[in-house]
């Protein structure tokens, strides 16, 4: 599986827990860490780790076991790595005060990554 392939799964495990505003950045010209961040949100602390738990399973069945999973004490921000994808699933006011995708989507020059949806 590629890592456009992966993170195409990681949308739809989220898309079928219901996730918020969900945003994908192609992030191969930031850095060299991932090729994906996704972020999305939960209405609430249960529902962003049954968001995650969704994604860790998904990925697990199709041959990708997560590299580590933070976060799910709380559950008011789960940061799921699965090497090729950063998934980020946050409780809407953790999301705004961190603005993760507003950090990830500038390029060194300043102008805005393109995303690919």
């Amino acid at each position: 599986m590629n890592s456009k392939q992966l993170s195409d799964l990681v949308v739809d495990a989220l898309e079928e827990v219901k996730a918020k505003d969900i945003v994908k950045l192609d992030v191969r010209m930031l850095t060299t860490v991932t090729d994906y961040m996704i972020v999305a949100s939960g209405t609430s602390n249960r529902h962003v780790k049954a968001l995650a738990d969704a994604v860790a399973e998904k990925s697990r069945n199709a041959g990708h076991r997560p590299l580590g999973i933070e976060g799910e004490d709380g559950s008011e921000w789960v940061l799921l790595d699965l090497q090729d994808t950063l998934v980020h699933v946050m409780l809407p006011r953790v999301r705004e005060f961190y603005k993760l995708e507003k950090l990830w989507s500038l390029t060194p020059s300043g102008d805005m990554a393109a995303t690919d949806g």
